[in-house]
């Protein structure tokens, strides 16, 4: 059995959604999962067997000819949808004339382009900055663990408890959504400390009077909304504190907006909503809508090292750096606009199911970026496998949480269709 093409990228974006048309998985799809389970690392963790064949726009089509709509947007990469038509044509024109050069030696336009756009894209109150391009959230994690050690020749950093910053062995030591990421590895990094998030006061009360002194920290790194932690959207203030705290300290205060920045939460960077400018911003996801692409953006005087302090073979590809300058174009023009004005809209959507589905706990989040908490894990598990079997995809987040981030391009009408389906999805009592 092969599923039926049609004619474009174009057509499956209007085609109808969801769409099922074999059980799950289809017979391409399981022959498919068992041939990865033959040659494919085990330590990736799959969610639902899910086998896509293409995209366009928030439609995702499996290799049996199943339509589902997409609203976790491959964990929130895809921010423009599934196939563009403008970064598509971006892309296309770029391998026509350059498909790699190594940045860390040489000079790439269009890597400069990028990174100017992205300076220009930081909150005004951090002055000018520099922009140190990547393939991916990890690495502008370990990039700025060392921007910050370089700068303030110290060796410590305080993250805080289900975050998650990456499985590189230093991302890794500030990672704490699930123990299971570091379990068998050892002590990834030495001088790593948590701290409860959005809890006012304990890094000064507990981890500066017991465990480090404030002149042995470098940094404290933050997701402005926490992402696998269970999107959760920190007390009013809070980031404001933390902001105050490495001012008084001279220590480097990092943003991890790799999941929140590039217009998810309605603005460029989720930071601008509290009206906090960090010294660094960390990009990356939604960056390059699916190409490997993240960013390091940092003040002018804290990026002073030198050369050869940091590089990458293939970060700021320029393939990459030209589906970034597509995507930048589409959220500065039209999609961040759409993601705070589609967010309001379906955040008050399923916040008006909370009287008649017990199930639903808390609804959170700005823009394209929303939380459901359920009353446990189990539930939420359940949820988010219901859904998946009725076409919809979502993911779960934190201890007991679904999250909808779509991409950015989401209209009213499908994000209506997401919430009869959720709410279809959840148990009846």
């Amino acid at each position: 059995m092969t599923a039926l093409p049609l004619t474009d990228t174009a057509d499956l974006a209007r085609a109808k959604v969801p769409n099922l048309v074999t059980e799950l998985p289809g017979p391409i799809a399981r022959a498919a999962i068992e041939r990865d389970h033959s040659f494919v690392s085990p330590s990736l963790g799959r969610v639902y067997p899910l086998v896509p064949a293409r995209g366009s726009g928030m439609v995702i089509e499996d290799v049996d000819g199943n339509r589902f709509l997409d609203f976790n947007a491959g964990i929130a990469v895809n921010s423009t949808g599934h196939c563009h038509p403008a970064v598509v044509a971006a892309i296309e024109e770029q391998t026509r004339s350059l498909l790699h050069y190594c940045s860390s030696d040489f000079f790439l336009p269009v890597y400069a382009d990028v990174c100017a756009r992205l300076a220009a894209s930081a909150p005004d109150a951090m002055g000018g900055t520099k922009v140190f391009l990547a393939n991916s959230g990890t690495e502008a994690v370990e990039g700025a663990i060392k921007l910050a050690r370089h700068a303030t020749r110290r060796p410590n950093v305080i993250a805080f408890l289900g975050a998650f910053h990456g499985r590189s062995l230093g991302s890794l030591s500030l990672t704490a959504s699930k123990a299971r990421y570091r379990g068998g590895f050892g002590a990834p990094m030495a001088g790593a400390y948590h701290a409860p998030y959005g809890e006012p006061g304990y890094i000064e009360n507990v981890i500066f009077k017991h465990l480090t002194p404030p002149d042995d920290v470098a940094a404290i790194i933050v997701e402005p909304i926490q992402g696998e932690g269970g999107y959760l959207v920190p007390p009013r203030g809070w980031l404001a504190e933390l902001r105050a705290i490495c001012d008084a300290h001279g220590i480097v205060l990092i943003a991890d907006e790799i999941q929140s920045g590039v217009g998810r939460t309605g603005r460029m960077w989720a930071v601008e909503h509290d009206g906090v400018a960090p010294d660094v911003i960390l990009a990356g996801k939604g960056l390059a809508s699916g190409l490997p692409l993240a960013a390091l953006i940092a003040r002018d005087a804290l990026m002073a090292w030198g050369p050869g302090k940091h590089g990458s073979t293939f970060g700021g590809n320029p393939v990459a750096c030209a589906a970034a300058l597509a995507t930048l174009d589409l959220v500065d023009s039209e999609l961040s606009d759409n993601a705070a004005r589609v967010g309001t809209h379906l955040m008050a959507r399923v916040r008006a199911l909370r009287p008649r589905q017990p199930a639903i706990v808390d609804v959170r989040g700005r823009g394209l970026m929303i939380g459901v908490e359920l009353r446990s894990h189990d539930e939420a598990v359940a949820v988010e496998q219901e859904c998946f079997r009725r076409g919809l995809l979502v993911l779960t987040c934190g201890e007991s949480s679904l999250r909808l981030a779509p991409p950015l391009i989401c209209t009213e009408t499908q994000a209506d269709l997401a919430v009869e389906i959720l709410e279809a999805s959840l148990p009846a009592s």
